[in-house]
């Protein structure tokens, strides 16, 4: 008897690690990818839409649809993108050409509440951008709440990547990171202090390059990323932080998790942005997140490297 695929919507903003993110869920044969849902974040919204179609044509996927959203925070303007890290049209310095086919003119938000009432099985977001989109879903259709298996967040951190409290999704939008952590959905975070357990290294670019089409220009991608990282960090570690969220999807028993209380620092303070967790319920508040904690490091890279290998014969 077959095993069901698992029913993914992918929130996103493509950003390198998006790419290869939308890459592994694509290659995986148990993970149906309902549809990707670009918002503002790694670059405005109209250059995430583009790569989104950009991506699903480099994986010859004509037939997933790509639904825009959010063009801007919840609230409070972001003060700037991460053209730093992603290049100022948000896939580095990969040579892409103009997508196939335009966006669908639906919404992000009405597609998401459409499909999660349509779908004959339960369906699973993934969040590896701002949670904006996530935030207008559950502000507007609270009722769908109960209907969505999942949300699995790529955000969080017990330190930051663009400031020193606050990693860049939950930075770009805290106010709508916050209203997702006081929704009721159930939210697994995959944050920082996990996706640096989670790595690829200068040594796998020649071997991703040589899988066809998608490892090239995945493996140009790369360089634009080794290059901000080798400037932030002064490491040539390359943490795969949205890859780790679908590899979740692929495989729950790859981290390990902790229940814990999780809200954010919307305030104007240096720590804007911040997710604060209260591990001992110091606040009384109920336990709202399964908090990723560890990673099989290894089995990962393993992952990684199969899914994106299974593109070798795309051409």
């Amino acid at each position: 008897m077959a095993v069901a695929r698992k029913q993914v919507i992918i929130d996103t903003d493509p950003g390198i690690d998006d790419a290869i993110a939308i890459f592994m869920a694509l290659a995986d044969a148990g993970v149906e990818v309902l549809g990707l849902t670009p918002v503002a974040g790694n670059a405005p919204l109209e250059n995430t839409t583009l790569n989104a179609l950009r991506i699903l044509d480099l994986a010859d996927r004509p037939d997933i649809p790509v639904f825009p959203g959010a063009a801007r925070p919840l609230v409070h303007l972001a003060p700037r993108y991460a053209a730093d890290t992603h290049g100022e049209l948000g896939l580095g310095e990969a040579e892409l050409i103009a997508p196939s086919r335009s966006a669908s003119s639906e919404h992000a938000v009405d597609f998401i509440v459409r499909t999660v009432r349509s779908a004959g099985a339960p369906v699973t977001i993934v969040a590896i951008a701002p949670l904006t989109n996530i935030a207008l879903l559950v502000a507007t259709h609270p009722e769908v709440i109960p209907s969505i298996e999942e949300v699995v967040v790529m955000g969080g951190g017990s330190e930051g990547n663009v400031t020193p409290a606050a990693e860049f999704n939950i930075w770009f939008d805290p106010e709508g990171a916050q209203r997702v952590l006081q929704s009721g959905l159930n939210l697994t975070f995959v944050g920082l202090d996990v996706t640096h357990q989670a790595n690829l290294t200068p040594d796998d670019l020649p071997r991703i390059a040589a899988m066809g089409k998608v490892g090239s220009a995945v493996a140009r991608m790369l360089e634009t990323y080794d290059a901000a990282h080798q400037q932030f960090y002064g490491s040539r570690l390359l943490p795969m932080h949205d890859a780790l969220a679908i590899a979740h999807v692929i495989d729950p028993s790859l981290m390990q998790f902790e229940h814990l209380r999780v809200d954010v620092d919307c305030g104007f303070s240096i720590g804007r942005g911040a997710t604060v967790l209260d591990r001992w319920g110091i606040t009384g508040a109920p336990k709202n997140v399964r908090y990723a904690r560890t990673v099989d490091s290894e089995r990962f890279h393993l992952l990684l490297m199969d899914r994106l290998d299974r593109f070798s014969g795309v051409d």
